[in-house]
């Protein structure tokens, strides 16, 4: 079912998209070589829990962790772990913050010490994607009009758009209807509505868009093993176009 929210709804959402913002740019400045993904797990569940959130991915579907950590070829949904970050590497943390019941999705690709020029025009176009994505979340646009946006530019740049996970409905639960995928055809899909919340969140690699899965159920990874970056934010689709919950800047 797809819920429509209300501005005062949008608005709570809205105070949880800031501190989750607030919150990837405390992790920017936190990450280094060394350290790992479990204790990036453990700042960002401290953050939250202190700012009187809840880590809202902690029991969902049996999930254990405040974040997911995706390290490299892991395209999304890694486990945090205790192995030491190295120079070079790039870490997408995905996390979601339920402040006072509004909820806030963002994930970011965020890179350990300097990483190659090869990797850093991933995670450029991968976030300029999403932003070519969101201009589209408009009134009266359809859910293919964001899908085509970002698979064409994403494309022209000679990467890949993973097509096995998407972007989602999100308030008053952490996942619903609408799924958003990020390739498509202008036009197709599900018309957009005032009021509608979304996570547009692709998920771009370096090789193949195809994905394998870990033995661990929910890890997905590049078939080819070459590197993969995601960025997300959560959309509020309104009158005076879209409103980015989880904006950093």
């Amino acid at each position: 079912m797809i819920t429509i929210k209300s501005q005062s709804e949008i608005n709570k959402m809205h105070e949880a998209g800031k501190l989750v913002a607030a919150c990837h740019k405390e992790v920017a400045k936190f990450i280094k070589p060394g350290i790992t993904s479990f204790e990036i797990n453990n700042f960002v569940h401290s953050y939250l829990t202190k700012s009187e959130a809840i880590p809202e991915q902690i029991g969902f579907n049996g999930y254990k962790y405040a974040t997911c950590a995706s390290v490299n070829d892991e395209i999304c949904h890694g486990f945090p772990t205790h192995k030491p970050l190295k120079n070079g590497d790039i870490v997408t943390v995905d996390f979601v913050a339920n402040l006072h019941g509004g909820l806030a999705d963002s994930a970011w690709t965020h890179t350990v010490g300097t990483i190659s020029e090869e990797a850093k025009h991933l995670l450029q176009i991968t976030k300029e994607s999403m932003y070519k994505g969101i201009e589209q979340a408009l009134i009266g646009n359809r859910l293919g009009d964001i899908g085509h946006a970002i698979q064409t530019f994403v494309e022209a740049e000679g990467l890949s758009v993973v097509r096995d996970f998407c972007g989602h409905g999100i308030g008053p639960t952490l996942h619903e209807e609408p799924q958003v995928a990020h390739y498509g055809k202008p036009g197709k899909g599900l018309r957009l509505k005032e009021g509608m919340v979304i996570t547009i969140e692709p998920m771009v690699n370096l090789g193949s868009w195809h994905s394998k899965m870990d033995a661990n159920g929910w890890t997905a990874r590049t078939v080819d093993g070459k590197l993969s970056a995601q960025y997300e934010h959560t959309v509020a689709i309104t009158k005076n176009g879209p409103l980015i919950l989880t904006e950093q800047d």
